[in-house]
């Protein structure tokens, strides 16, 4: 009885079915690996999300630095004064935000204690009739419960203590890449490209800088989007009477940058403090403005606006953020985005081989910011010979 032939054997499978098994396993191997780097890259997360601001603030930053570059500033002060110029915007934002937010507390505190005088009337006049030793019994029902579970709030302090200094340490290490991100960009962006196959430079070289202007074009959309809410809710809570208005804004815009849970977060605290200082009815008010704003800016600006800027699809840019989250919880989803947009702009470079047209990768050396559209070297034209 003669055997099959491999051929044969394979004509028996439907044509379909090989084409399914060959996407299938490629796909599984794809995943795998992924998943592997994407644990790898938790174990050192220290590390590599202080890196990944760094660069997010160097695309925010070169242009500065450029500028005073062209204007005969030597290279290490210009990234001096852009870097403390914008440590000191940031200081002194906090500082100023800091005694307003004393001043604030401190006038707000008869209006909270009479706020809890109106709770404690509304529990015992309002629907529930609580009386008051009823409300008294419940209040130290909370009490021993606290007691109870003390040692979980006490290790839940220990941790943030943790938590606190791994962000000093993070925010150290920040500034420190910051610098040398704008300082000598260039040169470790020619090191990492040296380290590819000679035949791929030019490919790897091109497609970075690509990427690296996706990201530029999302850091500085991204501040537009951070603005617009910040103006829309801090104007509403001024227009309405609610306190501290200025600190208020700087906290929905730095919260805008950490999509879903900024919003969130930023949103509750103004609502209960337009609670506290002036009522449910001004507190529904803001509410209902701090609900426009984030649809606005969740079903416009976020898909529409930074999807364009990055050249992604609108439900690209959702689909990256719920993901992100999922996965790496916060810092998910603050860099999904901007590294989806990375990573969709070179695999598109490399699929159409631009880098064989590409003149920029032609120029001779320049003393650019890190990763721009202007080249930093010119040996890759060694990988297309």
């Amino acid at each position: 009885m003669a055997k099959a032939s491999p051929e044969n054997a394979s004509q028996d499978v439907p044509h379909a079915l090989r084409v399914s098994a060959a996407w299938a396993w490629r796909l599984g191997l794809i995943l795998v690996v992924s998943g592997i780097l994407i644990w790898l890259i938790s174990k050192v997360s220290l590390i590599v999300i202080p890196l990944m601001v760094a660069g997010l603030l160097a695309g925010l930053l070169s242009p500065v630095t450029e500028a005073m570059r062209k204007n005969r500033v030597p290279g290490s002060l210009a990234v001096t004064i852009t870097v403390l110029g914008f440590l000191g915007i940031i200081v002194g934002g906090l500082s100023l935000v800091g005694q307003q937010l004393v001043t604030g507390f401190a006038d707000l505190r008869d209006e909270a204690a009479d706020g809890l005088e109106k709770a404690e009337r509304w529990l015992s006049e309002g629907p529930l009739r609580l009386t008051t030793d009823q409300i008294g019994n419940y209040a130290q029902d909370i009490g021993e419960a606290a007691q109870s579970n003390s040692s979980t709030i006490v290790s839940g302090a220990l941790s943030f203590g943790s938590t606190a200094g791994q962000l000093a340490a993070g925010s150290l290490l920040t500034v420190f890449a910051l610098i040398f991100f704008l300082l000598e960009g260039s040169r470790i962006w020619a090191f990492v490209v040296g380290l590819m196959p000679r035949k791929a430079r030019a490919a790897t070289d091109g497609a970075g800088r690509r990427g690296w202007v996706s990201m530029v074009h999302y850091v500085r959309t991204q501040i537009f989007v951070a603005f617009v809410d910040a103006v829309g809710i801090g104007a509403g809570a001024a227009i309405i009477g609610v306190p501290l208005a200025l600190p208020l804004t700087v906290l929905v815009f730095v919260g805008s940058f950490i999509p879903i849970v900024g919003a969130l977060f930023t949103g509750f605290v103004v609502v209960v403090l337009a609670l506290v200082a002036n009522g449910w009815v001004n507190a529904l008010i803001m509410l209902a403005i701090v609900l426009v704003v984030q649809q606005i800016e969740g079903h416009i600006l976020q898909p529409l606006v930074i999807g364009k800027a990055v050249a992604l699809h609108p439900l690209a840019v959702v689909l990256a953020v719920a993901a992100g989250s999922l996965l790496a919880g916060i810092p998910g989803a603050l860099f999904s985005v901007p590294l989806l947009a990375i990573i969709n702009t070179m695999v598109r470079y490399i699929a159409n081989r631009e880098w064989e047209s590409d003149p920029a990768l032609g120029a001779p050396p320049t003393h650019a910011e890190p990763m721009d559209e202007q080249p930093t070297h010119n040996n890759h034209q060694e990988g297309t010979s």
